[in-house]
């Protein structure tokens, strides 16, 4: 919850509860409180707490987990963790509905792969890969008549 969110996110961050509360300009005492759950901040300080953090107020009040298991970080806005997805033996896998759903991924649609050797694998529609590419690259010919 709140509290948990506050510790977690103070951590990450490297804050000590001293700077946080010089941050969002109130007492070390009330916020060491927020911390505890002994008291809770009021809507204007969660937006302040939501904004020296770069996330959502929601993001902020609600407890995310990892297959309900783990909790993790409140996300930035446009930043989500979706669970975890199993590969079959034929190296297939499901997308979770609300992914389908929310980047209207249909059956049949072409996906990139991208990867990362340190960080793993990314999937893009291939038309949003695909206009990405074309604009790079036509910006890099305009910049190659311009030096040339």
């Amino acid at each position: 919850m709140l509290k948990e969110n506050l510790r977690m996110l103070r951590n990450i961050h490297g804050f000590s509860q001293e700077e946080i509360a010089e941050k969002i300009e109130i007492s070390r005492q009330a916020y060491a409180k927020w911390e505890t759950g002994a008291t809770v901040p009021d809507i204007e300080k969660c937006q302040r707490l939501a904004n020296v953090y770069g996330i959502t107020i929601d993001s902020l009040i609600k407890t995310e987990t990892v297959d309900g298991k783990n909790r993790i970080p409140p996300a930035p806005p446009g930043k989500n963790i979706w669970g975890s997805v199993i590969i079959n033996e034929r190296g297939q896998l499901v997308i979770p509905k609300a992914v389908r759903d929310i980047f209207g991924l249909d059956g049949g649609q072409r996906l990139i792969v991208l990867s990362d050797d340190q960080e793993g694998i990314a999937l893009i529609p291939a038309e949003k890969f695909e206009e990405k590419m074309e604009k790079i690259m036509g910006l890099a010919l305009i910049q190659n008549d311009q030096n040339g």
